[in-house]
């Protein structure tokens, strides 16, 4: 499988479960936010996030090269498995047309040696 590395930092946000959509997380071309009972989550551009913000920061994003047939199986798998054997953190996002894997910039290196050795390519 194929990958490209976005350009920016990225952070994970957590708000409250009610909270509202912040202006600030509508900047750059790749945000998502998520809501459920205990929570608000945003990732987001790290550049963006207030400083008092409750966020995880310096997360690189790996774009997989879409779009991706809802048919097709193990996707997730077979890139989630080697960052697991290389003891590599992730945040998973998934979208309609493709996947997002979030890796620790500190981790960037290592992963895609990881993904390389499993027989992806990552550009970027």
């Amino acid at each position: 499988m194929k990958l490209f590395t976005l350009d920016e930092l990225y952070a994970v946000v957590r708000l409250e479960p009610d909270a509202e959509l912040p202006d600030w997380v509508r900047s750059g071309h790749f945000w998502s936010a998520t809501r459920s009972d205990a929570e608000l989550s945003i990732v987001c551009r790290e550049e963006d996030v207030p400083a008092d913000a409750s966020a995880e920061r310096g997360w690189c994003a790996l774009e997989l090269a879409g779009p991706l047939d809802f048919s097709l199986t193990g996707v997730v798998a077979a890139l989630v498995t080697p960052l697991a054997e290389a003891e590599v953190p992730i945040f998973v996002l998934s979208t309609f047309e493709t996947d997002y894997l979030l890796v620790r910039e500190r981790d960037l290196e290592r992963s895609v040696d990881a993904l390389a050795g499993a027989g992806h390519s990552v550009d970027g």
